[in-house]
């Protein structure tokens, strides 16, 4: 069976907020400042994968309302 890699890719953003997490939490408070990076960075993939979806779909709408409008 084959694997597709952007199915093994999505979890890596979830996966990092969980370290982030988990470090944050089991760490002693001299070095729980080293996690904040991975779990920031975990929550700006997912934020930026859903925006560009969404412009995305605004700009698929506006050529099929323009080839609307030509008719």
């Amino acid at each position: 069976m084959k694997i597709n890699k952007r199915f093994i890719l999505s979890f890596v953003a979830p996966f990092m907020i969980l370290i982030s997490a988990i470090g944050l939490i089991f760490r002693e408070n001299s070095k729980k400042i080293f996690y904040l990076p991975i779990g920031l960075m975990g929550i700006v993939i997912i934020l930026e994968g859903g925006i560009s979806r969404k412009l995305d779909r605004k700009k698929i709408t506006k050529k099929i309302q323009s080839y609307q409008k030509v008719k």
